[in-house]
């Protein structure tokens, strides 16, 4: 407890409030706003469970972007999910994915007509399933960011390892630069800054983001999910705005190490290479996701199964795209806590618990009056 609660510490948070207030005032002397994207969706938890939006000048925004691994996966993944389940084939994957929906449908209602999708809490858990039932195939839904794509991929290791035969990945894999480098690129997002997304970051170390701010100018600060924290890690990022200055600044240095971890990505070298990725919001990215190398083609279930992921249909009327490109709130959404709750979700940004509408839903519906 004595650990969390120096993080939470009012002594330390009251003059952290108060040195937002001041920056945020000399911004707007000449002028100025700023608008900072939370990427990660841990962070927009935190945000929201906090009540950190409502400590902020008023001409300083938090707005969420595309941190979350299953509100950016498309839906033609999950048709490609579902057309796997209806042909006998045992998914695996973790809870929040069975209630994503799909052009038709979710895996939780495919799993409801008696198709076998089993929920994982590790991804070892898909081999055990594979060891546990040699005569059905296995296919672990693999998506997730650079925080997660190592321990994924370890299946393939275990699989040859252990000579198993009937598991499979079907791959979404993330990676999160390019997606905010296209945030940047497109002219109707008006982002100042980044509050980079910690998890992601002691993956792929803080010097990744130095282009964002050596050639967009744009301030980037790696901090921790805790209020102080994240009070910390907005008050660098305004004094960088006040002084006219961009750099990459880590504050989590107690986790995020400088080379990020070199064994997570060499795991991932080994198995996997670059290749084009489709994104809910963003649309296809070059270079943003990561597949099966060729001479790993026989656990790529995409191709093993021929089962084609396309881009799939929205469902009418959502906004998660837009939220996830940082363009729109929750709150602007008309089916938002109306048609689309989490019991009763329309789009994946309500399902997932790294969510940004689940995010408001749990700790900010109020602010919508």
């Amino acid at each position: 407890m004595k650990y969390v609660d120096s993080f939470r510490d009012p002594a330390i948070a009251a003059p952290l409030c108060d040195r937002l207030k001041t920056r945020g005032a000399a911004l707007a002397a000449r002028g100025g706003r700023a608008r900072i994207m939370e990427v990660c969706g841990s962070h927009t938890m935190a945000v929201g469970r906090h009540g950190i939006r409502q400590l902020l000048p008023e001409n300083v925004t938090l707005i969420s972007g595309p941190g979350c691994p299953v509100c950016v996966t498309a839906p033609g993944y999950i048709d490609a999910a579902i057309a796997l389940a209806r042909r006998g084939v045992t998914i695996a994957t973790f809870g929040d994915m069975l209630h994503v929906p799909g052009s038709e449908g979710t895996l939780g209602e495919c799993r409801s007509g008696g198709a076998s999708v089993e929920v994982c809490y590790s991804p070892r858990s898909a081999r055990d399933l594979a060891l546990a039932r040699p005569d059905r195939e296995v296919v672990f839904l693999a998506i997730g960011f650079e925080t997660t794509i190592a321990p994924v991929v370890s299946l393939v290791d275990l699989a040859l390892r252990e000579h198993i035969g009937n598991l499979s990945l079907l791959t979404a894999f993330k990676l999160v630069p390019p997606a905010l480098r296209a945030v940047l690129d497109d002219p109707e997002i008006q982002v100042d800054a980044f509050l980079c997304p910690a998890h992601v970051s002691a993956i792929i170390g803080p010097r990744t983001y130095e282009p964002f701010a050596r050639d967009f100018r744009k301030p980037c600060v790696i901090a921790g999910f805790e209020p102080l924290d994240i009070l910390f890690g907005l008050c660098a990022i305004l004094d960088q705005m006040v002084e006219g200055r961009a750099s990459v600044e880590n504050l989590y240095e107690r986790v995020v190490h400088e080379d990020g971890n070199p064994i997570a990505r060499a795991l991932m070298d080994r198995y996997l290479r670059p290749v084009a990725a489709r994104w809910r919001g963003l649309g296809q990215l070059p270079d943003s996701g990561l597949m099966l190398r060729d001479e790993f083609v026989r656990y790529d279930a995409e191709k093993r199964f021929d089962v084609p992921v396309g881009p799939g249909r929205e469902s009418p009327g959502c906004l998660c795209g837009e939220v996830i490109k940082g363009k729109r709130s929750p709150l602007e959404c008309p089916l938002f806590a109306q048609r689309c709750t989490p019991t009763d979700p329309v789009g994946p940004c309500m399902v997932s618990s790294e969510g940004t509408c689940s995010a408001y839903y749990k700790y900010e519906r109020r602010m919508r009056a």
